[in-house]
């Protein structure tokens, strides 16, 4: 397996996992998210992927399959009234095919991303997950994150 950065060829892949995440979130809060629906269309990922602010990485078997992915955006409050100007790696999504789970692919993903971010000069990594999805919750904890806000919400 290698971790390199997405590339137009990995389209299909992408979209199969990105399908997966969507699942699991409509499986978790069907109020929220709708099913069968894409996230990105294809013209908008290969805008993201040709964007050095927003890149993607790809876990890569030998015959290039992708299993795995982690969508990250470069972040930065500049002159901000509040904030102070650290640059940040926020990782949009980060997915590993159902079927490959368990090989630590996810880890090594996450760790390629944390070295990425320090060689760019980052501060910090972030991400949010959604409180419903618990194994992603524990990888996350598992991986040394920890909670930096929290989302609430009352159901009216």
């Amino acid at each position: 397996m290698i971790i390199r950065r997405a590339k137009n060829g990995d389209l299909s892949g992408l979209n199969k996992l990105l399908q997966q995440v969507l699942m699991v979130h409509h499986n978790g809060r069907p109020d929220l998210f709708k099913p069968n629906v894409k996230k990105y269309t294809d013209e908008e990922i290969f805008q993201i992927i040709s964007n050095d602010e927003t890149p993607i990485f790809v876990a890569v078997d030998d015959e290039e399959e992708v299993l795995g992915y982690a969508f990250c955006v470069f972040k930065q409050f500049v002159n901000n009234e509040i904030m102070t100007d650290i640059k940040t790696l926020y990782i949009d999504d980060l997915c590993v095919d159902e079927e490959k789970r368990g090989m630590h692919i996810g880890k090594q993903l996450y760790e390629y991303v944390l070295d990425f971010a320090k060689a760019n000069g980052c501060y910090n990594v972030t991400l949010n997950v959604w409180s419903c999805n618990e194994s992603a919750m524990k990888f996350y904890e598992k991986c040394g994150l920890v909670p930096q806000k929290v989302g609430m919400e009352k159901i009216l």
